[in-house]
């Protein structure tokens, strides 16, 4: 067992897919992660699919018409089954081959895409499910190592400068612009990598979340070297 996952008090660690989404965020701890060792060859499952453009999805048929070695077998396995498991739980996995993701550079003072640190909201009451089989793993902090980066002084200060509606529709402008869900992190934080072939559920924003919201945030990708990650 992973003692960075296991010692942390913002990670809860299971052993099975329905302790993962019957154990309850509580306190700090608003990530849980199904560890899992494997010795499947996911690098033979990348390396026999195609990819269009930045991102593409990848289907069970597209797995299951790969020939494989005999660990790529093993790899395609772990992931029909995620993908299995996750729908008869009623989400609605998506497998993605990623190059890259788009970058938001509109401002040099905040960012929105997803390498910049933030949260998940949704109206209703659900979680993010994510796990990356292959190239460079997502990151994680605790709530207490970052501040919401529409509360820093000069930010706010230039976001008030966009809007051009009442001081009263602030907020909700930050909201529809998604700058309310970005974060930056303190000085000398050391995030957490996420790690290979674990699958983990992230707390989201929700009116019924017990918990504050995970933050997180995409890893840049390796230079040559696609991601395989699973995520809904």
């Amino acid at each position: 067992m992973n003692k960075t996952f296991s010692d942390n008090n913002q990670i809860g660690v299971v052993s099975t897919f329905s302790e993962l989404v019957q154990t309850d965020f509580k306190g700090e701890m608003n990530a849980l992660c199904w560890h899992r060792n494997s010795d499947g060859d996911f690098n033979d499952v990348v390396a026999q699919l195609s990819i269009k453009g930045n991102i593409t999805e990848v289907y069970a048929e597209d797995l299951i018409a790969l020939q494989l070695s005999e660990k790529g077998s093993v790899a395609r396995e772990i992931i029909l089954n995620d993908l299995q498991l996750l729908t008869d739980f009623g989400a609605s996995p998506s497998l993605n081959l990623l190059k890259c993701y788009e970058r938001d550079d509109e401002f040099d003072f905040i960012s929105t895409d997803v390498y910049s640190f933030h949260v998940d909201r949704s109206p209703i009451a659900t979680d993010t499910f994510l796990c990356t089989y292959h190239g460079a793993a997502s990151d994680i902090i605790s709530n207490s190592q970052a501040e919401q980066k529409v509360l820093i002084p000069e930010v706010r200060t230039k976001l008030k400068e966009l809007h051009d509606g009442s001081p009263e529709e602030f907020e909700d402008f930050l909201k529809e612009n998604y700058f309310d869900l970005h974060y930056q992190a303190h000085a000398d934080v050391k995030p957490i990598n996420l790690g290979l072939v674990h699958l983990w559920r992230l707390a989201v924003d929700h009116p019924e979340q017990q918990v504050l919201p995970c933050i997180h945030r995409a890893p840049i990708e390796k230079e040559g070297e696609y991601r395989l990650l699973l995520i809904c």
